[in-house]
């Protein structure tokens, strides 16, 4: 597989020659028990697996889609759960930013700063959150193509950057679905940046109530997994939760706890396989031939 530059976050390095990393956690940051509960059964699993691992979880969804929704402890509240987890499981941790302000602060705390897709062509965010000297993951959005997103790596890089990954978790299907398109992986791996892919998001169904168990397809991740691992990417995204029906967000598409060992097993192994190949994309020749 060719070689990325490496993302480096405590002790997890992501990308290069490194093996796949997980990303994980629930959707959003709900009360103390649960978090913690969560975070040491990850914690638990990744240690016995010896897989490289990522505490993820939001403190504020700003973009859910009623204005009833839970959306989190918000920032502050969220700040403090984040770095007990840090502390506790000696495990770097990722949460999403939405401002300027908001980036500042997250950098005093996580490991990774994280741009959602829908905030991903901010310009004044991507800079905010570069200059802040945190490595940043951003997710493409769901309308831009991945050679577009190399506009979002000559800003990080402008504002002096250092790190960056990039995010596949979908792109719009009409109005009423989302598709993975794995020439995404390759084509953004291409810029020069590790790449993630965000399987339990691409498995969501936009504008349903993640309370709707046709919400979203999670009996389909260990596919769009393997899938994606096959394809060359550096991190797996997984939001999980231990009993996803009562998740206070993206309840229909959380993988279930109990099955995440299994999955690691399986991505795990297939990630060895695949990084003694070459899946450099070959070049076109002008007689339309691949080299």
């Amino acid at each position: 597989m060719p070689t990325s530059p490496v993302l480096e976050a405590g002790k997890v390095k992501i990308g290069g020659d490194n093996p796949l990393v997980l990303i994980a956690g629930p959707c959003v940051m709900e009360d103390r028990d649960t978090n913690m509960y969560l975070a040491e059964a990850l914690w638990r699993i990744t240690s016995e697996l010896g897989v490289p691992w990522v505490f993820k979880s939001s403190y504020d969804k700003g973009n859910r889609g009623l204005g009833t929704s839970y959306r989190g402890p918000m920032l502050e509240e969220g700040l403090k759960g984040l770095a007990e987890i840090r502390e506790e499981f000696q495990v770097p941790v990722i949460t999403d930013v939405h401002s300027r302000q908001e980036a500042r602060a997250a950098s005093g705390v996580v490991d990774i700063i994280q741009i959602p897709a829908y905030l991903c062509m901010q310009t004044s965010l991507v800079v905010a959150a570069a200059e802040t000297g945190r490595p940043l993951n951003v997710k493409k959005g769901q309308f831009l193509s991945p050679r577009a997103t190399a506009g979002i790596v000559q800003k990080v890089e402008g504002a002096g950057g250092r790190g960056l990954m990039l995010t596949e978790r979908g792109t719009v299907f009409g109005y009423g679905d989302l598709v993975a398109d794995m020439r995404s992986l390759p084509t953004m791996r291409s810029l020069g940046v590790p790449v993630v892919f965000d399987v339990t998001h691409v498995l969501r169904r936009p504008g349903t109530p993640s309370s709707d168990p046709g919400g979203g397809q999670p009996e389909l991740v260990p596919h769009l997994a393997r899938a994606a691992v096959g394809a060359g990417v550096d991190a797996l995204f997984v939001e999980t939760h231990q009993e996803p029906c009562r998740g206070r967000c993206d309840a229909s598409s959380m993988y279930p706890l109990h099955l995440m060992k299994e999955l690691l097993l399986q991505v795990m192994a297939l990630d060895e396989m695949v990084r003694q190949w070459d899946l450099t994309p070959r070049q076109r020749s002008a007689d339309g031939f691949l080299r």
